[in-house]
């Protein structure tokens, strides 16, 4: 049996109609499979109308008390259980999930060094429980993850989603084949970030360090593909990039960008 771990972020969770469509795609690919949801602006925009400012530091959310309260309610709650809505709906049966339900995602609170980000969750090589998830792929369920962990101690910490993703894969490699797919809103990796046919076909660890240092690659794009290429070393079979209209395509390796 194999497994694809898929990503869903950017602009689509802030987008409906992209979202709905994504969302009939993954439903109708048949084997296990998991989705782990970003949180998009959806809370940075409800927090403003409840007083709640978001705060950010090197493009990373600095996650307080107050924070931590609205991205519970906005990543667990609102968007997870519409997503599942969605699924349901679709004929896929979903279940949404953060990584206190089962215990199934553990994290430590990130240290405070130069700056601090407050109650925000680091995955450790140990933080994926496969076996509960397995039971529940076996039992025909698809878990959607929120990107929130569980400190153990009876705590939720906002945990990047892309991190969960590539945890999630590197965990359940050692088990069985499994694909990792980064989906967002752009054709792939782009090589101008202007033309959004200038998608960089594959992407090995030497040519992620050229690009970066050329300026190519920057922002947000930089921790991504860390992510990628530490799932790659990992064991990962295959890792892709691209736009979430594309998902099938994407799995069969016919558009993105593939991280070797």
């Amino acid at each position: 049996m194999k497994l694809i771990v898929i990503k869903i972020g950017g602009n689509i969770i802030d987008d409906d109609a992209a979202l709905q469509s994504f969302l009939k795609q993954f439903a109708a690919l048949d084997g296990h499979k998991i989705l782990v949801h970003g949180g998009g602006k959806i809370a940075t925009a409800i927090g403003s109308k409840l007083g709640i400012e978001a705060n950010f530091i090197n493009g990373r959310r600095i996650t307080d008390k107050p924070t931590l309260d609205l991205v519970t309610m906005i990543y667990g709650g609102l968007i997870g259980k519409n997503i599942v809505a969605a699924l349901q709906a679709n004929g896929c049966n979903a279940i949404s999930l953060t990584g206190a339900d089962g215990g199934v995602i553990t994290a430590v609170k990130r240290p405070v060094k130069e700056v601090d980000y407050g109650y925000v969750g680091d995955l450790q090589e140990n933080s994926v429980h496969v076996d509960t998830i397995t039971k529940l792929l076996d039992a025909g369920m698809t878990p959607v993850f929120a990107p929130l962990s569980y400190d153990g101690q009876g705590g939720l910490l906002n945990t990047n989603a892309d991190t969960i993703a590539q945890e999630l894969a590197k965990a359940f490699a050692t088990i069985m084949p499994t694909s990792l797919i980064y989906c967002f809103e752009k054709n792939g990796v782009l090589g101008n970030p202007a033309d959004d046919t200038s998608v960089i076909k594959k992407i090995s660890g030497a040519d992620f360090q050229v690009l970066k240092d050329q300026g190519i690659i920057s922002g947000g794009m930089i921790p991504k593909i860390e992510n990628a290429l530490t799932a790659v070393n990992k064991g990962v079979q295959q890792v892709i990039i691209g736009h979430a209209a594309d998902l099938a395509a994407l799995i069969k390796g016919e558009t993105g960008t593939w991280i070797q």
